[in-house]
């Protein structure tokens, strides 16, 4: 019987792996295509004009491929983006403003954490943590890095490490890394892409990161295995299987250049129009009038300031007319910065800084589609930078038991998760007025709650009430005590005329 049961348990565990096997294959699965019109050869009839190669549109296809997002995106290519985009960032005055400000929107004065855990003594203890620490590691200013570097290299690097000088319990500390010093000292020669190794199902598993930046002048070329938990990789990708993040300045880096040069160019023009003071002209053959000598061709005379002269016989006294900037000047340029800022999703008059062409209406319609995309990035910091932090954070708090942290406050994965919710500070309105009678309108008619509207500006609506019942205590002793007067009636924002002029009008 013995001799049974294992010959059976071993039949169960060859068709247990087997079946695990199956799995966790590919099956290539033939392409049926029903009711298609097919070729001999299997493929479709069809023809797309985009997809012709014609002596007119060859030579603009010559660039095309179909290398692979990791082949496409190598070391070297990668590398001459982003030293390209950094030196045009620094030295280009719309560009650099163009990513200062979607760094400077996107992360503003940084978020602000709200614990969500049943017990609210608890959250309040862990968020006035939290913001003490914040504040020590400069937090908010190490996102509007990460977020400068992301958009200029294409990606960017924190390790989530300790450091002892911290003065408060948690020792917690982001160290930023560029991106140049997360790479294979042997590139190619290992198992790894470009720095980081990956398990079958793509997910990262460590990070070989270089003691000294290979642009530094120093020769060592030691490094370290970074386990994934302790490192931030943020990039935006494009394509599946994109491992690297490329320069988000990729397609405005020609414009940039032809903004610069167009520029000089133009100054350059002006310039040499108005190095010349004055030009003598003449009918009369060279060196044929021996009385002007001294008035050769090509020869450079000298001018006294507030003088009077006569001319010799058949000279004439002309200047150089400057025909620069021309007309087309201030265009040509308001053209090349719209189509630089569409690399960021800006409207114009974000990334120019000036909306003197832009009505009412449409400054705020290119608002209101730009700060979607802030959105977006802010949402992109949560899940990648934020949440990791938080969660080592967490770890570090249970380890010094600081918190006393209920049962019910977190669930054990491979570190506490906690609930919680991440405030932005929201942008003011341009009209004031309009938006509290709106926001009025919300709150009456039940389209909104008050969590809804303080969270558009980032605040905290336990904390908004509090203050407000505290207030409201406050004026009830001073009333009491000195007999002052306070009138709690709220007045009606909005009821007049003047608060209800169209848009139309303020253009």
């Amino acid at each position: 019987m013995s001799s049974r049961r294992q010959k059976s348990k071993q039949r169960t565990a060859r068709h247990r792996a087997q079946v695990r096997h199956e799995q966790t294959e590919l099956v290539q699965v033939p392409i049926v295509r029903a009711g298609l019109p097919m070729l001999r050869d299997g493929l479709l009839r069809a023809r797309y004009d985009a997809a012709q190669t014609t002596d007119e549109n060859s030579r603009h296809w010559a660039n095309a491929d179909a290398l692979s997002a990791s082949a496409a995106n190598t070391l070297a290519v990668r590398q001459t983006l982003r030293n390209r985009a950094r030196y045009e960032a620094y030295n280009n005055c719309y560009l650099n403003g163009m990513v200062r400000t979607l760094s400077n929107d996107t992360v503003g004065i940084g978020p602000r954490l709200q614990i969500l855990t049943p017990d609210r003594g608890v959250n309040r203890e862990a968020e006035a943590l939290w913001r003490e620490w914040a504040m020590e590691i400069r937090l908010a200013a190490k996102l509007r890095v990460m977020s400068t570097a992301k958009i200029i290299d294409g990606e960017v690097f924190a390790v989530m490490a300790t450091n002892r000088r911290l003065d408060g319990p948690i020792k917690l500390d982001l160290h930023l890394v560029e991106c140049d010093r997360v790479t294979s000292p042997a590139y190619g020669a290992s198992d790894d892409v470009d720095g980081i190794r990956f398990d079958a199902f793509g997910n990262p598993l460590e990070y070989c990161l270089l003691r000294n930046h290979p642009g530094d002048l120093a020769r060592d070329m030691a490094f370290a295995w970074i386990p994934f938990e302790y490192m931030i990789h943020w990039f935006r990708g494009m394509r599946p299987g994109q491992q690297r993040g490329v320069s988000e300045l990729m397609p405005a880096l020609p414009l940039s250049a032809l903004l610069r040069r167009y520029t000089l160019a133009v100054v350059a023009a002006a310039e040499t129009a108005a190095d010349f003071a004055a030009v003598l002209q003449t009918d009369a053959p060279a060196d044929d009038n021996p009385d002007a000598k001294s008035a050769r061709p090509w020869t450079v005379i000298e001018l006294e300031q507030r003088m009077a002269t006569v001319l010799p016989e058949g000279w004439k006294l002309g200047q150089v007319q400057s025909q620069q900037p021309t007309t087309t000047y201030a265009e040509f340029k308001r053209e090349l910065i719209n189509e630089m800022a569409r690399a960021f999703l800006e409207p114009r008059n974000v990334a120019a800084g000036d909306s003197s062409d832009y009505n009412y209406a449409s400054g705020r319609l290119d608002h209101q589609t730009y700060f979607r995309v802030v959105e977006i990035e802010q949402m992109d910091i949560e899940s990648v930078v934020l949440d990791a932090v938080l969660r080592m954070w967490i770890r570090e708090v249970a380890a010094a038991k600081i918190i006393a942290w209920p049962r019910s406050a977190y669930r054990w994965a491979d570190t506490l998760r906690v609930p919680h919710h991440w405030l932005w500070k929201g942008t003011q309105h341009v009209d004031p007025l309009k938006e509290a009678k709106a926001q009025e309108t919300r709150l009456k008619n039940h389209t909104a709650t008050h969590t809804d509207e303080w969270g558009r500006d980032g605040e905290d609506v336990e904390e908004k009430f509090e203050l407000i019942a505290q207030e409201k205590k406050l004026m009830k002793d001073l009333e009491a005590k000195y007999g002052i007067s306070f009138d709690e009636t709220p007045k009606t924002v909005g009821t007049n005329d003047e608060n209800n002029v169209d848009d139309d009008e303020e253009k």
